[in-house]
């Protein structure tokens, strides 16, 4: 895959100073683990996954998940497990009829219940395991974990290709203060022995609220949940810290729109107009008509805590979070000055847009991560931005 694909290479050229790099499940893990972006969940009971990846029916859907856990209902897990095969089949046989290529196959995952489902579906899955990324572990936790972990490399030791793994936490062991130190510290260690085959950590925000019978509506982001977010500082402290730090992916965006509102809208009318004019303002208003206001603000959020991608249950979220992992020119002509200096010579110096000073070590793991996401969402030219991506007639 390749974001931003089904553009017109005119509008591809005017947006982008570089463009986004093929994406496939071969690529270097540290580049793979940063290119899931805005990850799409589907309940494995849906019966037209296969064909609406076919057919590309979402032009800008990346990343699936095929959920067989909360997703799907107790009393639908073998007709879900079932359908799954099917989807899978069918997705193997078009790559195999070149129906679909590797500018087209999306990167696909299964969200398992528990490492014996996962277990039994690597197997019932057969050749077609191979066109899988790999398994999503929900509600990882000390009494999971090695279960996950070992099934996982042992299906690993059997399958043609490599199959990564993605642990949620979303457990009662890492909300409760009392228990949450001791258990991220746990599940750290765990799943250092199997860093290889790990490619994301994932925040599950719904089940966290949930334990507390919270549920974040449109307007509030999940950084205003104290709860959750005093999670979100302890996660990335522990699993985000360099050398070694893993990709940590933002929560799920779960609403769709609603006509009541009692908070102004977050997205400034300025910048709208100055880009675009009354266009501008027109798509603005057509954004926070579908609540994409506060989808924007969390996902901003997301990104100046170092998380990277975010989980989504609408196609319409698509494009906004994949807009907004785009670097900016500004920040990739810093990050390439710093990471060029980083030769001893000299401390700090003065940014080429002359707004800043750039510190070369304490800017440098910055610098090196911006570099990795500009391959992967591309460069935008100095005065394009997200509205660029979002503006008519790309947007309908």
């Amino acid at each position: 895959m390749r974001y931003f694909n089904d553009l017109p290479a005119k509008h591809r050229e005017d947006v982008f100073f570089q463009q986004p790099r093929m994406i496939t499940k071969q690529i270097d893990k540290k580049l793979l683990a940063h290119s899931l972006g805005a990850v799409l969940y589907m309940p494995a009971t849906r019966l037209d996954i296969a064909n609406l990846v076919i057919t590309k029916k979402f032009k800008e859907l990346v990343t699936l998940v095929i959920c067989l856990e909360d997703a799907v209902g107790d009393l639908e897990v073998a007709q879900a497990e079932n359908q799954l095969v099917i989807h899978m089949q069918q997705i193997s046989a078009a790559i195999h009829d070149g129906q679909l290529t590797e500018e087209t196959t999306p990167l696909i995952f299964v969200r398992v219940r528990s490492a014996e489902q996962m277990a039994t579906m690597a197997e019932r899955l057969g050749d077609s395991l191979e066109n899988l990324v790999g398994f999503v572990f929900p509600k990882f936790s000390s009494d999971n974990a090695d279960g996950y972990l070992s099934i996982l490399r042992s299906i690993n030791e059997r399958a043609q290709s490599i199959i990564y793994g993605m642990p949620i936490l979303e457990s009662p062991h890492v909300l409760y203060k009392e228990t949450r130190m001791e258990e991220l510290l746990f599940l750290k260690n765990a799943v250092d022995k199997y860093s290889d085959l790990i490619l994301n950590i994932r925040v599950g925000a719904t089940d966290l609220c949930g334990l507390y019978g919270l549920r974040r509506d449109s307007e509030t982001t999940v950084y205003e949940i104290s709860i959750v977010r005093e999670l979100i500082t302890d996660i990335v402290n522990i699993f985000g810290r360099e050398p070694g730090g893993y990709v940590i992916s933002g929560p799920v965006w779960e609403h769709f729109p609603s006509n009541d509102r009692i908070l102004k809208p977050q997205l400034r009318q300025t910048l709208f107009h100055e880009h675009q004019g009354s266009e501008g303002l027109l798509l603005r208003k057509e954004l926070i008509r579908k609540d994409f206001d506060g989808l924007i603000q969390e996902t901003l959020l997301d990104k100046a805590n170092g998380l990277v991608g975010k989980t989504i249950i609408h196609p319409s979220h698509l494009l906004p979070v994949q807009a907004l992992l785009v670097v900016t020119k500004e920040e990739y002509v810093d990050a390439l000055s710093i990471v060029k200096q980083a030769t001893g010579e000299k401390g700090v110096f003065k940014s080429e847009f002359q707004n800043k000073m750039n510190e070369i070590k304490p800017h440098l793991n910055w610098a090196k991560k911006v570099l990795i996401k500009s391959e992967i969402y591309g460069v935008y030219h100095e005065d394009c931005t997200f509205i660029d991506l979002l503006s008519e007639p790309i947007y309908t």
